[in-house]
């Protein structure tokens, strides 16, 4: 437990997001995006979108962000699409990340369905 939630301090998204980022890093994800959604959805604040190398890759890298959410914050995530490899989302509530094989990625090409207008890839 961290001296935060000991102390009984919100976790805002904004800490959540940079424990997401530095997990993503940790674990080898390549291509990581962050878009920020605040004012434009009320899904989360933060979408993650990040490529693994490989289905076995992909799965670990969103089982150890689980585990380490959990860890730090007490933060329970949804999770779904583990078992394919292909896709996995990772639901934290406050921001919600995609990890991919990198051909899926291509195929639905969720950057550009919600990076702002005129924003680069």
């Amino acid at each position: 437990m961290t001296a935060d939630m000991a102390a009984g301090a919100q976790i805002t998204s904004e800490q959540i997001l940079a424990r997401v980022i530095d997990s993503l890093e940790d674990d080898k994800a390549e291509d990581i995006v962050t878009i920020d959604l605040r004012g434009r959805s009320s899904i989360a604040d933060y979408m993650v979108i990040c490529s693994g190398r490989s289905s076995r890759q992909v799965g670990a890298i969103a089982e150890k962000l689980v585990e380490r959410l959990k860890t730090d914050f007490g933060r329970m995530s949804k999770i779904e699409g583990k078992d394919q490899g292909d896709w996995v989302l990772i639901d934290t509530a406050d921001v919600i990340v995609h990890v991919f094989r990198p051909e899926v990625r291509e195929f639905y090409q969720l950057e550009k369905m919600w990076m702002p207008s005129g924003a680069r890839v």
